[in-house]
């Protein structure tokens, strides 16, 4: 076991500058694979720190984030997606040059 799960994070943000800043944390922690949907791998660790830098982005009264962990990356959650229309393709990791 790897100890990572496969997480999805969606989210609906009313305010553009929110919904902005929420979008590029997540960059940093997984692949985008609609709008507003994300597919990370991450630990419990790194999920906790994900948790703590997208909280005080938001508007709680107003914005929702939905974390929906689907299991372990090693095990059920590498299968438990079922994708209708083009296949999701993950981001390669690592630096990029331009």
């Amino acid at each position: 076991m790897t100890g990572r799960s496969i997480l999805f994070v969606a989210y609906d943000i009313c305010d553009d500058g929110r919904r902005a800043e929420i979008a590029r944390i997540l960059l940093g922690w997984g692949d985008r694979v609609q709008l507003s949907v994300f597919r990370c791998e991450l630990s419990q660790a790194e999920r906790t720190r994900l948790i703590a830098a997208l909280a005080p982005v938001i508007n709680h009264a107003l914005d929702q984030i939905l974390v929906i962990d689907i299991g372990p990356a090693d095990g059920r959650g590498a299968t438990s997606c079922l994708v209708i229309g083009t296949p999701l393709l993950a981001t390669p990791r690592g630096a990029t040059i331009v």
